[in-house]
């Protein structure tokens, strides 16, 4: 029986498979490589697991792309993102971890040992693998969130909204998260715009009536962000009210913090086949557990938290599905 792997055609009874030389068999496979990952890494490679971790196309993961992280245990005069996701990294590597460039392309989870083609063209067969590939937060896909991300844009306000205290912030959505964001980010800044691109919000009664009952937050309905500006930093944004009526009008608004808070999406999809998941693409663990649907898979991060979503959560999660694989060994003999 053949399976098809990113255009490469693989038959199950072949014990070994040679990728023009690129073939060979791992005991413990990480993907992902964010704190999760990492922290995984740490407790596999000390329980003498020799895992490999395959870093994906944000090697690091999220917290790469911000600048101060204040929450994180061990660091107390905080710590940039990246320094902290390299320690983290150099943590991994002293306990033997391997970190490899590169990015799953398919996976044949109903065989074991389990197979996964990276980048289309490597064959790596895995006893156990744990699936770290966080979830990627949803943007508006304007080119100034890029320019002014680490400089006032974010889509996390509980790791961000500290550096915003006293000033004028936007959220933006209209489901229950950004309302969460916004309530929260009224206990640090001066005043919160919730720009909301239909005419009501989608989040629940209970969370409407905290919003709307709480003076710090103006809420925006029927704006849509057309732009951000400011010199380096970011000084405001540039709404459209009543986009494509008869009495559309510009509206600018001065903020020095944009948050995003309209959804996440779960790095789920090459797993899709054989890894159950919730509606909304997060894998579903068993619960108290890592462990997936399928034996000798596990799930860490983000992938499988659409709650907290926080860095040290993350690491948490990776401790357990490290702990998790080494007791699967344990079984095994």
């Amino acid at each position: 029986m053949a399976i098809q792997f990113g255009g490469l055609n693989v038959t199950k009874e072949e014990k070994k498979i040679d990728f023009n030389g690129k073939s060979e068999h791992i005991k413990c496979l990480i993907i992902g490589s964010g704190p999760a990952g990492y922290t995984a890494a740490i407790y596999a490679a000390r329980a003498n697991l020799k895992p490999v971790i395959i870093q994906g196309m944000q090697p690091g993961g999220q917290l790469t792309t911000t600048t101060e992280v204040e929450n994180f245990p061990g660091y107390p005069q905080g710590v940039t993102g990246p320094v902290l996701m390299e320690d983290l990294k150099a943590q991994a590597e002293r306990f033997g971890t391997e970190i490899r460039w590169g990015e799953v392309t398919s996976v044949d989870f109903s065989v074991s040992p389990k197979r996964v083609i990276v980048d289309e063209n490597q064959l790596i067969t895995a006893d156990a693998v744990i699936i770290s590939t966080g979830a990627t937060a949803k943007y508006l896909g304007l080119d100034d969130e890029k320019k002014y991300a680490g400089s006032g844009v974010s889509a996390c306000a509980t790791c961000d909204g500290f550096f915003y205290r006293g000033l004028k912030v936007a959220v933006v959505g209209g489901g229950d998260t950004a309302c969460e964001e916004a309530t929260y980010l009224s206990g640090l800044a001066e005043k919160v715009y919730l720009i909301v691109r239909k005419d009501f919000l989608r989040a629940s009664k209970a969370m409407q009536e905290r919003v709307f009952k709480n003076p710090k937050i103006e809420v925006l309905f029927n704006h849509n962000t057309k732009s951000l500006f400011g010199d380096g930093l970011l000084e405001g944004a540039v709404l459209i009210k009543n986009q494509g009526q008869a009495n559309e009008e510009e509206v600018k608004i001065g903020v020095q913090g944009f948050f995003l808070a309209i959804g996440h999406t779960p790095n789920s999809k090459v797993f899709a086949d054989y890894i159950e998941t919730d509606v909304n693409g997060y894998i579903k663990t068993i619960p108290g557990t890592s462990k997936t649907n399928v034996k000798g898979v596990f799930a860490a991060g983000d992938i499988q938290d659409p709650v907290y979503k926080q860095a040290i959560t993350a690491a948490a999660s990776g401790c357990m599905a490290a702990l998790d694989a080494e007791k699967y060994f344990a079984e095994m003999h």
